[in-house]
């Protein structure tokens, strides 16, 4: 079947974007998209206007936390672009050619073919988790043509029923299942974030499929003292920690 994945509905990471009026379009993103990219986004929709747009992201590029899906919708903002999800979706496919739905209300509710920018198949959202993670290793951009992914296909109908039953312990054991065999895949072989979920006491991790995002899967109140300090002795960059579930939806609503 098609690559597919859930993807991980994250707050704490953002790109942003700024615009003041220009004689032509231009781009300033160190490195996010490009213009070339950018014009082939926006022309989906319109001519590029005449702005000056600015964009700046929260993560590392290639760390596989969706910064350049991010930034092609963050720019979709500030040109004005007015579009429903499926159509942004399709744009952002044009313009990179694997896109993550952060386009679509609760990504993490949904099995996503990245490389055709739709639902596969719609879940229960995922339960409470505090997250407690950063980027560890090599960043490495998005490749459209890379199909070096691992087979899930037999834990799709599992994770149908832990999300269902918000079943927190189910669904860190098909985390921590998926993140092992990517990384049997794909490497590297000194990646410590499954041995540190153990000495930890995590329920389970998660990991980017080709990139640097790595994760540790805490239930709410039960990320013990000094984990953040314990991961950036591991080499992990960039360390934070968000909440998945229905903390996340409430702020969410409140925003």
């Amino acid at each position: 079947g098609p690559i597919a994945l859930v993807t991980v509905s994250c707050d704490a990471l953002a790109v942003h974007a700024t615009s003041q009026p220009s004689d032509r379009f231009s781009l300033i993103d160190g490195g996010l998209l490009g213009e070339a990219r950018a014009r082939t986004f926006l022309g989906k929709f319109r001519d590029a206007p005449d702005l000056r747009i600015s964009l700046s992201a929260d993560m590392p590029l290639g760390g596989g936390a969706g910064a350049s899906t991010a930034g092609l919708l963050a720019l979709a903002g500030a040109a004005g672009v007015k579009a429903g999800p499926e159509e942004l979706a399709e744009a952002c496919k044009l313009a990179e050619g694997a896109v993550d739905p952060l386009m679509i209300d609760a990504p993490d509710s949904c099995l996503w073919a990245s490389r055709e920018a739709r639902v596969l198949r719609r879940f229960a959202p995922v339960p409470d988790f505090v997250v407690v993670g950063g980027f560890w290793g090599e960043p490495q951009r998005k490749d459209a043509s890379d199909l070096a992914f691992p087979d899930i296909s037999d834990m799709v109908d599992f994770w149908d029923r832990a999300t269902a039953g918000a079943d927190r312990a189910a669904v860190a054991g098909l985390a921590t299942e998926a993140a092992r065999r990517t990384s049997a895949l794909r490497g590297p072989d000194n990646d410590p974030t499954r041995e540190l979920a153990g000495d930890l006491g995590a329920l389970g991790m998660l990991r980017a499929h080709t990139w640097s995002a790595r994760g540790l899967l805490f239930a709410h109140g039960n990320a013990p003292s000094g984990v953040a300090k314990r991961l950036q002795s591991e080499g992990f960059q960039n360390v934070f920690a968000f909440q998945t579930g229905k903390a996340q939806r409430e702020w969410r609503r409140r925003c």
